[in-house]
């Protein structure tokens, strides 16, 4: 069975920087992509930006020159260095693979998720 596990979320004061790690594990065959959602309250589950294994990146236009998403291919992890956070960046942040191929076929798989809040 695949899991990606995050870590790095927390409490960050507007401008700060907070840095979100993901690590998929399980038998997997191959990762093509990685990548992180997020999602603040009332509102629907947007992508923030995702990484191939190429290394070719998306990003939202809120988050471009703030955050950098890097991939460790060898380790099947996908970092996202978040700086000068802004209140409307507090969410539920969600790491997310698609098409994994695995002993169980291909299929997508999404992290439990990790809260980013500001402490003002």
């Amino acid at each position: 069975q695949v899991q990606l596990v995050e870590s790095g979320g927390g409490f960050v004061q507007a401008g700060g920087s907070l840095r979100l790690s993901c690590a998929a594990s399980g038998r997997i065959a191959s990762i093509n992509t990685m990548g992180w959602y997020r999602q603040a309250p009332g509102k629907q589950r947007d992508l923030v930006a995702d990484i191939s294994r190429s290394g070719s990146t998306n990003y939202v236009d809120s988050v471009k020159g703030r955050f950098t998403i890097s991939i460790a291919n060898a380790k099947n992890t996908v970092n996202l260095p978040m700086n000068s956070l802004t209140p409307e960046d507090r969410a539920l942040y969600y790491c997310q693979a698609p098409r994994v191929l695995s002993s169980n076929g291909y299929y997508d798989y999404w992290g439990q998720g990790t809260q980013v809040t500001d402490s003002s």
